[in-house]
């Protein structure tokens, strides 16, 4: 049994699997596609309408996060909570630093656009 896991004890199951599918959807993204991490570089993206979806984690400041809503709001393009904080985000792109917001350009050949909730 997996007995390390349990941390934390109010985390359903699903959102559990969907936090896991989302994490291998990004590490696609990492291999196979184009992405650009951070809060600047986040806008620059959602600005200029190059953005396909964005990743906020749940650490983020409040008014970055709005603000990254609204342009995205903007740029109709979809913004998906993430479920851990910037170290976990971190960690689900492969990098050793924390990732506190991620602008996806190409997804590659993963599926994450399509599969986020709230797209034709």
């Amino acid at each position: 049994g997996k007995s390390g896991f349990h941390t934390t004890g109010k985390m359903p199951k699903k959102g559990k699997n969907q936090q896991e599918s989302i994490n291998s959807r990004l590490a696609l993204v990492m291999k196979s596609g184009k992405y650009t991490l951070g809060y600047k570089s986040t806008l620059k993206t959602l600005r200029s309408g190059k953005s396909k979806l964005v990743i906020i984690c749940n650490t983020c400041p409040p008014l970055r996060k709005s603000e990254i809503e609204y342009y995205a709001m903007l740029a109709k393009t979809s913004v998906h909570h993430y479920a851990g904080n910037n170290v976990d985000l971190g960690t689900a792109c492969g990098k050793y630093f924390r990732v506190a917001s991620l602008s996806i350009t190409d997804p590659g050949d993963s599926d994450i656009i399509r599969t986020q909730p709230g797209e034709a």
